[in-house]
């Protein structure tokens, strides 16, 4: 994604909905150039095209929350991609950071084999030349996750080197979500794994979720942006979790 598709995506995000005419008069480009921008944006699963205006795509949660800082993800998914090697199996929970980490690595490492209990990280990806492996279990319609004894047992047939997850919250020490059974599979998914990685951009610092996700001293490596209080930084540094700051 280019600048400008960034802050086009930033502009509709922000307002909900603009014309082709209005996003070419901001950005001073002509109209061609601008719906050429928005099917990029809607080929991505981005935004949504209807009657002359762009949208963002309120009625899909997941997708809401992808777009939202989606530069600051790009990122956090790009910097996370550089610690697999190629061939190698990694399991991937779910989360915006997490599907862009998926695509980034059915992009540029496609002999990688992402294990998953994401449904939507399944169908971003699939147009992509990777092997992916659907882990069953009770399934999660809203976060389009599965969840529960089933999945736990399928993920128990793996045994890999890096496990990257999603967050809904940090505080005390804590990391936190907002399901209890989401957050249960994101502590199956670390049993499984040799180092977790969390993936989050440093909004969700400060905040407490319903339900504790891992202790920091769990973590081997997070992966932010600058955002990141110093008090959080020290607490990491503390236990030995490696920093990854992206810009």
């Amino acid at each position: 994604m280019n600048n400008r598709q960034n802050d086009i995506l930033k502009r509709i995000t922000e307002q909900k909905e603009a014309t082709v005419s209005e996003l070419a008069k901001n950005f001073g480009v002509s109209e061609v150039t601008v719906r050429k921008d928005l099917n990029y944006l809607e080929e991505n699963g981005l935004i949504r095209r209807e009657h002359g205006y762009a949208r963002i795509n309120i009625n899909d949660d997941i997708r809401l929350r992808l777009a939202n800082n989606y530069d600051i993800k790009q990122k956090i998914a790009k910097r996370a991609a550089e610690f697999v090697d190629e061939d190698e199996f990694v399991l991937i929970e779910s989360g915006s950071c997490c599907a862009l980490l998926a695509m980034e690595l059915a992009k540029t490492k496609p002999s990688v084999t992402i294990v998953t209990n994401s449904a939507f990280i399944a169908d971003f990806v699939h147009k992509e030349p990777v092997n992916v492996i659907l882990l069953g279990g009770d399934y999660q319609n809203t976060a389009q996750v599965t969840v529960g004894p089933l999945m736990t047992k399928n993920l128990q047939n793996f045994n890999v080197q890096k496990a990257f997850v999603g967050i809904d919250g940090y505080k005390d020490g804590l990391f936190t979500g907002n399901d209890y059974m989401r957050s249960q599979a994101v502590l199956d998914f670390t049993r499984q794994a040799n180092k977790t990685f969390v993936l989050s951009d440093s909004s969700k610092f400060g905040t407490c979720s319903r339900f504790n996700h891992l202790r920091n001293s769990d973590v081997a490596v997070l992966i932010t942006d600058e955002g990141v209080p110093e008090k959080e930084r020290s607490e990491f540094e503390a236990v030995g979790v490696q920093v990854e700051i992206v810009k």
